[in-house]
């Protein structure tokens, strides 16, 4: 595998749009699918910052950022590539990521992705229901002006 992480461009939209509908039917099966459309990225990616990972030509997932609040609003990876470090990567990616705060939300019944998250250090911090379901709000990092209660290392 040979993994890069970069940020999208305009040509990657079409390869992009076909994950995000196929990762969301497989991810939230409990859902119709035909509740997911192809547009559906366009509209729930505009004005946000997204970065592709890609195994060479092919895309292996992407992140999108909601830059004014860091907030994390999607990140999706292709199911041949999970377990594999892609999410991490992805992360990694992320402007003044792991020190700076991010948040995001996930669904409840999306027991994976909060397996995930929590193994990145994402904390919960809230709690909602929203039109997919009950979900988490989660975050990770420190803002600027938190305390740092740790122990100092010698």
């Amino acid at each position: 595998m040979t993994l890069t992480v970069r940020s999208a461009a305009s040509g990657d939209q079409p390869a992009l749009r076909e994950l995000f509908l196929r990762s969301r039917r497989d991810t939230f099966a409990w859902q119709p699918a035909d509740s997911f459309q192809l547009a559906d990225f366009d509209a729930q990616t505009q004005g946000e910052r997204l970065w592709v990972a890609q195994d060479g030509a092919l895309t292996a997932g992407f992140i999108s950022l909601w830059e004014p609040e860091n907030f994390i609003h999607h990140m999706y990876v292709d199911r041949r590539w999970h377990r594999r470090g892609i999410g991490r990567a992805l992360l990694a990616a992320l402007p003044g990521w792991p020190h700076t705060r991010f948040t995001l939300k996930c669904l409840r019944r999306n027991e994976a992705a909060l397996a995930f998250y929590g193994a990145c250090g994402f904390a919960e911090v809230g709690a909602g229901t929203s039109q997919g379901g009950a979900y988490l709000l989660m975050a990770s990092g420190r803002e600027s002006g938190d305390q740092d209660n740790s122990t100092p290392r010698a």
